[in-house]
């Protein structure tokens, strides 16, 4: 997902206010919402297609609750979280149930913006949280407090068209250096083998992450220090270089998701590092990969270990509906309407809908699912602790000054560390 720089002041922002508009007039601090609960619920979410599913299911929600009102107000990510500190910081909040980007997670918990979920994840029946990917968990836990539910991974993996694969006596790359090879044999005249990210900022960080990690790499260490500046990023580094000038569209240094996703859909390229959740996308008859829908399949990362993003279900501190705003969250992501969820098309977050019966006949096959769980079973975001959306932006920054010849491999990692390093202080 792109990302904005930090917004200012954050870290040193405090939570304002706990007036609104809902009807609701206390909170329970408990997980088993009364049926008969009246109140209005205020959500702001991004406007992608997982946000249509949920708007969908609002109607079944107010079956089991018909007095609790779900507006749902979408934006696009970029927007997001000005408009989002802009609520918490304020004596009448917009919003009484949000969700999170992973790098926001720690900034907004500390700032006190976050209303702490332990004791209604522990109270509510029949929830079972550990159900949940722990990967995922990892990320909605700060210091031992729970302030996030999982909505959607986007976990990326190795997508690639298969007739190319098997046209070229190609197999699935399992490690570093036959993700390079591959790439470059699967080049043919103007036909990229691979469609990459190397855009400034956000998207090379996060591509280049999953060759950090095929490189036995890392982005923090046990203690939670970046290592970026290593022997393995430099191997990583190097090995992502090689690949952008031998085997990736011409001219696509500032290329992002979309751009990539066209290469690949329209036939320009023959694979990408992607979200997993890309695949059904790119194998849609009508969607845009036209002929080539089916030809696709997902793999995970060469190496095996993911990068990882995740976007949670989160009530802020100053919502006057927190009952109802938990009552909704506590529904949408239980483990009978997540499977459902799910079987409509949205991202997997718990490992029960991975096997679920009506996931497995009426989403995107047993096969794309068990990838899934592989992919999901060993990922690492892009940060963590404070500061991770800042971070994020500088390390992205000078890996793209390395890819576009403007440093040298020991410069922008030695510059990268040296940031990552300012920023965690």
């Amino acid at each position: 997902m792109p990302a904005l720089a930090m917004t200012a002041g954050l870290a040193l922002a405090g939570c304002a206010g706990s007036g609104g508009s809902g009807d609701e007039q206390s909170s329970s601090g408990l997980g088993d919402i009364p049926t008969d609960t009246n109140a209005t619920v205020r959500v702001l979410m991004e406007n992608v297609p997982d946000t249509d599913i949920v708007q969908g299911m609002v109607g079944q929600f107010n079956e089991k609750y018909p007095d609790i009102k779900v507006q749902i107000e979408t934006m696009t990510f970029d927007q997001m979280r000005d408009r989002l500190v802009s609520s918490f910081q304020s004596a009448e909040p917009a919003y009484d149930l949000i969700v999170v980007d992973n790098p926001w997670m720690d900034d907004f918990a500390a700032a006190g913006f976050l209303e702490p979920l332990n004791d209604r994840i522990s109270s509510t029946p029949d929830y079972q949280p550990d159900d949940f990917f722990p990967s995922l968990t990892d990320i909605t836990d700060v210091d031992g407090t729970t302030y996030g539910v999982p909505f959607y991974n986007y976990a990326l993996g190795y997508i690639y068209n298969k007739p190319d694969l098997q046209a070229a006596n190609l197999q699935v790359p399992t490690d570093l250096d036959a993700l390079v090879s591959t790439s470059q044999r699967l080049k043919a005249g103007d036909r990229a083998g691979i469609a990459m990210q190397p855009q400034r900022g956000y998207k090379i960080f996060e591509e280049w992450a999953n060759w950090l990690f095929a490189a036995g790499g890392s982005i923090y260490d046990a203690e939670g220090k970046p290592t970026l500046n290593t022997e393995q990023a430099a191997r990583a580094l190097d090995a992502y270089i090689e690949t952008y000038r031998t085997a990736a569209p011409a001219n696509s240094l500032n290329w992002g998701f979309d751009e990539a996703f066209r290469s690949v859909s329209g036939g320009n390229a023959a694979s990408m590092i992607g979200y997993n959740w890309n695949l059904p996308a790119l194998n849609d008859p009508a969607g845009a990969s036209g002929a080539r829908a089916g030809q696709f399949a997902l793999a995970p990362i060469p190496g095996g270990k993911s990068a990882l993003g995740l976007w949670s279900w989160a009530i802020p501190a100053n919502s006057a509906a927190p009952d109802a705003a938990w009552a909704f969250t506590s529904w949408i992501t239980s483990p009978a309407v997540d499977a459902q969820r799910v079987a409509e098309g949205g991202a997997v977050t718990r490992k029960g809908s991975l096997t679920d019966p009506k996931v497995l006949a009426d989403g995107y096959g047993e096969e794309y699912y068990r990838v899934v769980g592989e992919i999901l079973a060993d990922a690492a975001p892009l940060s963590q602790g404070r500061g991770g959306e800042e971070m994020i932006q500088a390390v992205g920054t000078e890996l793209n000054d390395a890819a576009a010849g403007n440093k040298s491999v020991a410069d922008a990692l030695r510059d990268a560390q040296a940031a990552a390093e300012r920023i965690q202080q």
